[in-house]
């Protein structure tokens, strides 16, 4: 016969953002998109593949390669910003991380706060196809077991989903003749996971531990 537990006798740990931490998010939400806009509206949106292929890319294909070469832009983006020590979004540091880790690339921003002086966002970039139907549905954001444990360690811990929509096409080089493809990002969201709404999050047990998915990427809610 199973014992019954006591649940009274456990001590549970009970995790406390700081009262901060929504102002914080909303800081670091704003910069990041401001970021994406900024580098969008002036043209510095734009991969360039160069191939020695000459009748084409398998464009049809190519999307499956976009992920690798959008996270390596945003990266980029947000390391040019960093190293303008005056940039106005206030963003000090950039960390790429490995491919096993939970967010693709860790930003540091100075944000005066009653306890410190910064605010870390760890950013999770997920690229999307504008020429794909399906492309943004459900996708695999984090397993739920390891966020789960992420917010109850650190409760002001900042997650954040960075959807980045490319399209791509091809251009045939003047000299060489050879066929060189152009990935460019034209749209962005994103989101802090702890206030997307419960409506837009789905779980699907099938997969690991558990994966937390989003419905429609483009299209999520987010409450502060």
């Amino acid at each position: 016969m199973p014992i019954p537990v006591k649940y009274d006798a456990l001590d549970f740990k009970i995790p406390q953002e700081a009262a901060d931490y929504a102002e914080c998010s909303d800081f670091a939400i704003a910069a990041i998109q401001a970021i994406m806009e900024g580098a969008i509206k002036s043209g510095n949106n734009k991969i360039l593949i160069n191939t020695n292929l000459k009748l084409g890319l398998p464009m049809e294909n190519i999307n499956k390669v976009a992920g690798p070469f959008v996270e390596a832009w945003a990266a980029e983006i947000f390391s040019e910003v960093a190293a303008d020590d005056k940039n106005r979004w206030h963003l000090i540091n950039v960390e790429t991380k490995e491919r096993l880790h939970m967010a693709d690339v860790i930003l540091q921003f100075r944000k005066e706060r009653k306890v410190g002086s910064s605010v870390t966002a760890e950013v999770d970039v997920k690229a999307t196809a504008e020429d794909i139907k399906e492309s943004g549905k459900s996708p695999n954001i984090t397993s739920y077991e390891r966020i789960r444990s992420a917010y109850i360690e650190d409760p002001d811990y900042l997650f954040v989903i960075l959807s980045l929509k490319h399209r791509v096409y091809s251009t045939r080089d003047a000299k060489t003749k050879m066929m060189n493809g152009v990935m460019e990002v034209v749209g962005h969201h994103a989101y802090d996971l702890k206030f997307i709404s419960s409506t837009d999050l789905s779980y699907n047990p099938a997969l690991g531990t558990g994966q937390l998915q989003i419905r429609d990427i483009h299209y999520a809610v987010s409450y502060t």
